[in-house]
């Protein structure tokens, strides 16, 4: 049974990471621990206007709307895992974002799932806002962001540039997904110079063989900060795996424009996996 951390924070319920974990369900027992953040911190707010001589009821009452949101959202949470029969806890918390709190959650949890489009959108609504990036960089496990219009997973597509992170990411989705790795999958090696082979190349095949069901191998040359979130949105039904969000120097896919463009499209799920 795998320990599955399911973030939110925002005025919406985050339906696609949901779809997601039932998705996981049907395949393997899960259970679901559910951690619940209120988007806007009124306290800060309520201090700098007291401190301006600005009345505070307005800001009182706004939060007390959010909280009741947060115990709508964890009504509908509990309801939907009883109707599909997933296992699950759900955090008592129902403050503003606190990143010791989801990094204590993350160390005892196999893989977080969250919204990429939804998570602290009320604060700042253009993804990835500063509070998801801030997640990814604090997760102490494997983070999948998924869209709100996530449904189901036909294609694998592993971002691969020879680094032990990307390697690590792979193994990390293979652990943690083994029923996927039977999916049609492509190894993705970017490279803007067109005479480079693909690094480990023969290390990689042998490994691939015992992981994967189906394996292709692909050198894409053109500028991934550029072209390659173009060239895989219009892929549909995919799920793409790539090395750490901003903490190793992993070459490709994690340079600013690239992985930022790809959350901020909405348009498939991403596997992050910190080395």
């Amino acid at each position: 049974m795998k320990q599955v951390l399911f973030v939110s924070a925002g005025q919406e319920f985050p339906k696609g990471p949901f779809n997601f974990l039932r998705m996981m369900h049907q395949t393997e027992r899960v259970h679901a621990r559910a951690l619940f953040f209120r988007p806007v911190d009124y306290a800060s707010l309520s201090t700098v206007a007291a401190n301006c001589g600005a009345s505070i009821a307005p800001l009182l009452e706004l939060e007390e709307n959010e909280k009741e949101t947060i115990h709508l959202h964890k009504e509908l949470f509990a309801r939907q895992c009883h109707d599909h029969h997933i296992f699950f806890t759900i955090n008592e918390n129902q403050e503003s974002w606190d990143k010791d709190l989801l990094i204590k959650e993350s160390r005892f949890a196999d893989l977080i799932l969250i919204s990429g489009q939804l998570f602290c959108a009320d604060s700042e609504g253009l993804q990835p806002n500063q509070y998801l990036q801030e997640a990814l960089h604090a997760a102490e496990c494997p983070v999948l962001i998924v869209p709100e219009t996530f449904t189901t997973v036909e294609r694998l597509y592993m971002a691969y540039d020879g680094s032990k992170e990307s390697i690590f990411a792979i193994k990390e989705f293979c652990h943690l997904f083994p029923k996927l790795c039977d999916l049609p999958t492509e190894m993705v090696y970017l490279n803007e110079e067109s005479g480079n082979a693909i690094p480990e190349i023969e290390r990689l095949r042998q490994f691939t063989q015992v992981k994967f069901n189906s394996m292709n191998f692909a050198r894409l040359h053109f500028k991934a900060a550029e072209y390659f979130t173009t060239w895989i949105s219009e892929k549909r039904n995919v799920l793409l795996v790539s090395g750490s969000f901003g903490r190793a120097p992993f070459s490709y896919l994690m340079k600013r424009s690239f992985a930022e463009d790809i959350i901020h499209d909405h348009q498939l799920p991403l596997f992050i996996a910190h080395y």
